[in-house]
């Protein structure tokens, strides 16, 4: 199979390879701050990476609806984000909440055939189901694998699952507004965009008292530093989608590829160990993203012959 790298695909792979990288930095400070101020940090480390974009934010003018999409982006993405931090202060166990949100580019799928009426040919819809039990097998929770009736026994309807229902839609549906945003507007500016949406709700929560900004220089300086490798991602998610990348495809692509990176770093820099069902995880997610990114080949219509 012969597959075109084309810019959308090595901007989706570049977007799993920062959120990946964001990955390991975020565990070195999970334990030390609460969601919001991960959140206000996130925000910081966007800050920085604005000077990367500056000089095409002139070349280019944005309009209203490419901003107002990009403003509900950020919105979508945040709010996605603190539904998971209740789905947890509710009660919520990792080894389901964290394998069921992380299934949301099921929903980016939904949106993007239904509503954006995108086309998948048949090696695509073979990647996407490659690709997503890959992600759930990348979560980093086997309860799902290793016991699957404890893991089932375990949902019930409760306010812990609903949060991370939330979740799983806020996000999924978070890419496809990204998708929606690039339509109008180029991606540095959709990228500018939800900064703002997202600086706004940063002091949001520091202004009704949720993020603790006490914190350490280490702690300042590696939140900072996973918000700008999470902003980068963002920024390659919307220019992967700016080059005419489909939603289906980036979204399950990046999705993916993510974990990958992650535990493949980790290994590396934090001694962690691959179990079988990672191992596993990481062969689907990289022939899931090599099955979505195939397009068919376009046949040339044969000339009608004439007489003469």
């Amino acid at each position: 199979m012969r597959t075109k790298l084309e810019p959308w695909i090595l901007y989706s792979i570049a977007a799993a390879a920062f959120w990946g990288t964001w990955g390991v930095v975020a565990k070195l400070i999970s334990a030390d701050v609460s969601p919001f101020t991960n959140h206000v940090l996130f925000s910081v480390g966007m800050l920085i990476t604005l000077p990367l974009i500056l000089k095409r934010l002139r070349s280019t003018q944005p309009n209203r609806r490419g901003i107002g999409w990009g403003l509900l982006a950020g919105v979508l993405a945040v709010t996605g984000n603190v539904a998971v931090y209740q789905a947890f202060s509710t009660g919520g166990l990792a080894a389901i909440v964290i394998p069921v949100t992380n299934l949301y580019p099921l929903v980016t799928i939904g949106v993007a055939l239904l509503v954006f009426k995108e086309k998948l040919n048949w090696i695509n819809a073979i990647g996407i189901l490659l690709a997503i039990p890959a992600v759930v097998m990348l979560s980093g929770e086997s309860l799902l694998f290793e016991n699957p009736t404890a893991f089932f026994k375990s949902i019930g309807l409760n306010s812990w699952l609903l949060y991370s229902l939330v979740a799983l839609v806020f996000w999924g549906v978070f890419s496809a507004a990204q998708k929606e945003t690039t339509n109008y507007i180029s991606a540095e500016w959709s990228y500018v965009s939800f900064i703002v949406s997202s600086v706004f709700i940063a002091l949001v929560f520091v202004a009704f008292g949720l993020a603790n900004m006490a914190m350490s220089t280490n702690t300042l300086a590696l939140g900072s530093l996973a918000g700008l490798l999470n902003g980068l991602g963002v920024l390659a998610s919307f220019a992967a989608y700016s080059a005419e990348g489909k939603a289906s495809k980036v979204t399950t692509i990046a999705g993916a590829l993510q974990p990958v990176f992650t535990i493949v770093l980790a290994i590396i820099f934090l001694s962690e160990s691959l179990s079988f069902v990672e191992s596993l995880g990481i062969l689907l997610a990289i022939v899931g993203a090599l099955t979505l990114s195939y397009e068919m080949p376009k046949t040339e219509p044969k000339p009608v012959a004439t007489k003469v």
